[in-house]
This record gives C-alpha cells, sequence and structure tokens, in this order.
C-alpha cells in the first residue's frame, strides 16, 4: 500500500478542481489500487479511499461506473459509502449489481432505495440471496408483476404475516405467482388455505403437480378444509341404503344406464348419484358436491364420459332441478345443445381429475 499512501495525498486538487474527464480516469486508477490489495486493507485505508472515490467516482464514464459496481458488489470490505452512492444511482445498470448481491448494503439503505427508486431497482433488490420482512414489505407494496414474482420466487427471502396476506391477494389475479408461493418452504398451512381458496381450479391442479409430495399432502387437507366450509349447513345425505341398493345391482349385472334412468324419473337423488359414482369411478363424496351445486354442468360432462343417452341425462337435468321446480323448455334445450356439443376428450380430462381427488 506503499504507492497507493504516497499517491493519494497528491490527488487533492484533481477531486477539487479537476475537470470532469479527467477525475473519472482518477477514479479508475484509484478503484485499481484498492482492489489490488483489497484483501489486506485496514478500515482507515478503507475509509481514505471511500472519501475519494465518493466524489471521483460520479465523474467517471458509464462503462466505468458499471465496471466499478460489478467489482466492488462482490466484495465484503467494499467502500461503504460509494456502494450506497452506486446502489443509489439512478441508472440501473449501475445501481444494479450492488443491490443484487453487495453484502456491504446495509437493511436501512436497502428499504430507503425500495421506497424511493423505480421498478429496476426493486427488480434487482429480489436476486439478492436474503430479503429480510422490511424489505419485502415494502417490495410486495411498491413492485409491479414481475417484481412482486422474482420476490415470491426467492427462497432467501422471508415475508410478514401482511406480507404474505398481500401477496395472496395478487395471486388471485396471476396464476404464475400462485405457482411461486405455493412453492414456498415457510408457506403457514393457513396461508396456503387462503392461496387456494381464491385460485382457480386449473392452477390448483398445476400447483398440484409441481410440488414435492409433502406439500401435495398439505393441499389436499387445505382443499377439505375449504370445501367442507363451503357446504351448505344443515343435515347430510345418508347414502349408505343407496349404496346397498347400487351394490346389489352391481352384484346381480344390473347395474347399467336403464337402472340410472329409473333411479332418476323417480327423482331418487341417493340412488342417481351412487349409481353415477359406481359407473364412473369419481368418489361419492365428491361427485354429491358436485351435482348438488349451482351449476348442472357436471351432469352433462358425466354423461359424455359415460356415453349416456340424452334422456337419461334429461332425466338427470330434471332430478337437479328437483320435483318443485320445472325448467323451460328452452333450458331444456340449451342442456341438450351443450351436452352434445361436449367433446369427449374435454370431458375425459375433468373426470379423469375428479377420479384423481381424495378429498371432498
Amino acid at each position: 500500500m506503499t504507492v497507493a499512501t504516497s499517491l493519494i495525498p497528491g490527488l487533492d486538487d484533481i477531486v477539487k478542481r479537476g475537470d470532469p474527464r479527467r477525475r473519472g480516469e482518477i477514479a479508475s486508477a484509484i478503484a485499481a489500487l484498492f482492489f489490488q490489495d483489497a484483501s489486506r486493507l485496514r478500515p482507515e485505508l478503507i475509509d481514505l479511499f471511500d472519501n475519494l472515490l465518493i466524489d471521483l467516482v460520479p465523474h467517471a464514464e458509464l462503462a466505468s461506473r458499471v465496471d466499478l459496481a460489478e467489482r466492488f458488489s462482490r466484495l465484503d470490505n467494499a467502500p461503504p459509502h460509494l456502494v450506497g452512492q452506486l446502489a443509489r444511482e439512478n441508472e440501473i445498470l449501475v445501481a444494479g449489481p450492488v443491490l443484487r448481491r453487495s453484502p456491504v448494503l446495509d437493511e436501512a439503505a436497502l428499504v430507503e432505495i425500495a421506497r424511493l427508486k423505480g421498478q429496476g431497482h426493486l427488480l434487482a433488490m429480489t436476486e439478492r440471496p436474503t430479503l429480510s420482512t422490511e424489505i419485502t414489505d415494502v417490495l410486495v407494496e411498491r413492485g409491479d408483476r414481475d417484481v412482486v414474482r422474482r420476490a415470491a420466487g426467492n427462497a432467501g427471502a422471508m415475508f410478514s404475516p401482511g406480507g404474505y396476506s398481500e401477496l395472496i391477494k395478487r395471486a388471485s389475479r396471476d396464476g404464475v405467482l400462485t405457482l411461486k408461493i405455493g412453492q414456498r418452504e415457510d408457506l403457514s398451512g393457513d396461508h396456503l388455505k387462503e392461496l387456494l381458496n381464491g385460485t382457480l381450479d386449473v392452477i390448483r391442479r398445476r400447483l398440484f403437480t409441481v410440488v414435492n409430495p409433502v406439500r401435495q399432502v398439505e393441499i389436499k387437507r387445505a382443499m377439505a378444509a375449504i370445501e367442507e366450509a363451503a357446504r351448505p349447513a344443515g343435515p347430510r345425505r345418508d347414502f349408505s341404503d343407496a349404496q346397498r341398493t347400487v351394490l346389489g345391482l352391481h352384484r346381480g349385472g344390473h347395474l347399467g344406464e336403464s337402472a340410472l334412468l329409473g333411479f332418476a324419473k323417480a327423482h331418487k337423488y341417493e340412488e342417481s348419484v351412487a349409481t353415477l359414482s359406481a359407473m364412473s369411478g369419481v368418489r361419492l363424496p365428491i361427485l354429491d358436491r358436485l351435482i348438488s351445486g349451482d351449476r348442472y354442468d357436471p351432469i352433462l360432462v358425466l354423461g359424455r364420459v359415460l356415453n349416456l343417452g340424452w334422456p337419461t341425462v334429461r332425466a338427470l337435468v330434471l332430478m337437479w332441478y328437483g320435483p318443485h321446480r320445472t325448467p323451460a323448455d328452452a333450458d331444456l334445450e340449451s342442456a341438450r345443445m351443450n351436452f352434445t356439443r361436449l367433446m369427449p376428450a374435454t370431458a375425459d380430462r375433468v373426470v379423469n381429475f375428479w377420479r384423481s381427488r381424495r378429498t371432498i
């Protein structure tokens, strides 16, 4: 360091009165001296370099500032004031490297920058190895879609309960964000339930295929709780007698469309659903929830998969309406047209998904 210490005192005039181009050249020269012995620099010398470089570096050309930012961002003893200065530059090519990785930037500086700077600065910050809840709170509050997705996908990021709730709220409109949140190791059971509750069914299925087996079990439990809460209050249907009836028909070789048509015409809901369950392979509780819902579409899907005739499907639709409601002819015709147009391959995919479910 004898060379550096002998040069530095002579630079005072250049720092204070030199022309901008000359100051940029000197900044590169001083930085080169710093990098040459960086690992052996004492704290007082780091401070000396820091005090010089914060006045010189802003005058360096963009390419030089980018290079300096890249190199200083990888040092754990980089001049702290200079690093803070680089991180606050509006030019993201300069600020980006130190925001992504510099260990010298403290949390207070990162929070300040996150609150004041643009989306490019926030996006660079999401790549840091770790992010505190104080930082992620700001990222989730101010960040655009790309920032929030990147933060959610950072395994080293921590989120406060409020930050997680805001993430999940935004995920209701963003399937990619849902998948990233759903794969986080620190996702609590309550937050998983909150995430799934606001997610489209197709995204739920996709999430189930990309998470590990432990999370798959958690998803099943969460879905069971969600669907249980969604069930209408009041006594549940008892399918015991209907299942015995269907089992008897099966043993006698009489379980088929004819029996199903008879049950539907007689408005025997339990026997009809139990028969559909036995014929389709979809679990009875799941089928009950689907068919007792506010749309008769599951009946059309099952009818297409089981290759039922329209008279049987029509009888099931009328059963769905109930004995005290009479659908208009136009409604029945609409149901028939939808059933006719339903592609078998589409119906197969839907029913295969129902078959794979183990929770209600």
